[in-house]
C-alpha cells in the first residue's frame, strides 16, 4: 500500500544522469510526477515555471553546473533538494541567498538511510576513538569511474564527523600520506561501483571496521524523494540531520 502524502510534487528533475532516472523512478512510486527534466546547466528557469508549474526542484548534477542550477532556482523561489557534490567551497553564497530569498533549500551529501545511520554511527565511534589514542583512523571510498569530485562528498562527511570528535585528527588529506594529525581518505574510481565507504580503526591490539556498501543507486534516490516531501512547506535550509530528528523523533547527538 503506497504512503499517504499531504501534497503530491510536481518535480523538476535537473540532471538526468543514473541518479536523475532513479529519482524520477521512485517519485513515480511514490504517486508524484516529473513536469520537466533538464539536462542543461542554463536552463531559463522562469520559462520551465510557466509552462510546467513545478513545486520543488531535485538537482543532482555536476560540481561545475550546481552553483549556477542553485542560484538560478532559489532565485526564483523554487524549494530545491540538492544532491551534487564538489561545490561546497560556494556555500556561504547559496546560504545567503535562501537566506536572502525566504527560500527552501535541503542538502546532504548522501540521501541514503544507511549511510546516515552509519554517519550516526561514526559519530558515537568518534567519541570513544578520541579516548582510545592507541587507535589510528583512516576512510576509503570506491565509486563507479564517472565520479568527477575526489574525495566524494560522503567520506567528506565522515572525515569531518570524526575530526569533530577525535581531538589528535585535525584535518583530512586525500591519496597522500598523511600525519599523524590528519586523517587519510583512499579514493578509488572503478567501472560500475555505486559507493562503498569504510572507516577503519586499527591499532597494534586490533583493527575494528565500519562500512556502507550501495547496491544501487535506489536508496540515495528513495531518500532524496523523502526529503523533498518533508521539505514542501518550509523556508529555509535544512539537512538529512533535520529530516531523520523529525521523522524518527531523534535527540541531538549521536
Amino acid at each position: 500500500m503506497k504512503e499517504a502524502h499531504s501534497e503530491k510534487l510536481r518535480i523538476l528533475l535537473i540532471g538526468y544522469g543514473k541518479m536523475g532516472k532513479a529519482i524520477e523512478t521512485i517519485a513515480n512510486q511514490r504517486g508524484h510526477s516529473i513536469t520537466a527534466i533538464v539536462s542543461d546547466k542554463q536552463m531559463d528557469v522562469e520559462h520551465i515555471c510557466r509552462a510546467y508549474q513545478p513545486n520543488i526542484a531535485f538537482e543532482f548534477t555536476s560540481p561545475e553546473a550546481a552553483v549556477h542550477n542553485l542560484t538560478s532556482l532559489i532565485s526564483a523561489g523554487i524549494p530545491t533538494v540538492c544532491g551534487s557534490t564538489g561545490w561546497l567551497a560556494h556555500w556561504n553564497e547559496i546560504a545567503h541567498l535562501v537566506k536572502e530569498k525566504n527560500g527552501s533549500f535541503f542538502y546532504a551529501s548522501n540521501y541514503s538511510m544507511g549511510m546516515n545511520l552509519l554517519f550516526k554511527l561514526t559519530e558515537l565511534a568518534g567519541r570513544f576513538m578520541n579516548e582510545l589514542p592507541d587507535y589510528d583512523i583512516d576512510i576509503e571510498e570506491i565509486h563507479h569511474t564517472e565520479k568527477k569530485d575526489i574525495p566524494s562528498g560522503t567520506a567528506i562527511t565522515l572525515a569531518e564527523k570524526l575530526i569533530h570528535e577525535v581531538s589528535r585528527k585535525t584535518s583530512w588529506v586525500a591519496n597522500e600520506k598523511a600525519s599523524s594529525e590528519q586523517l587519510k581518505i583512499s579514493a578509488l574510481r572503478e567501472p560500475g561501483v555505486p559507493g562503498t565507504h569504510t572507516i577503519t580503526f586499527s591499532s597494534a591490539i586490533d583493527t575494528i571496521e565500519m562500512s556502507h556498501t550501495a547496491h544501487s543507486r535506489m536508496g540515495f534516490a528513495d531518500g532524496a524523494v523523502r526529503a523533498g516531501e518533508w521539505l514542501l512547506g518550509k523556508k529555509g535550509i535544512y539537512t538529512m540531520d533535520d529530516f531523520l530528528k523529525d521523522r524518527f523523533r531523534l535527540k541531538g547527538g549521536a
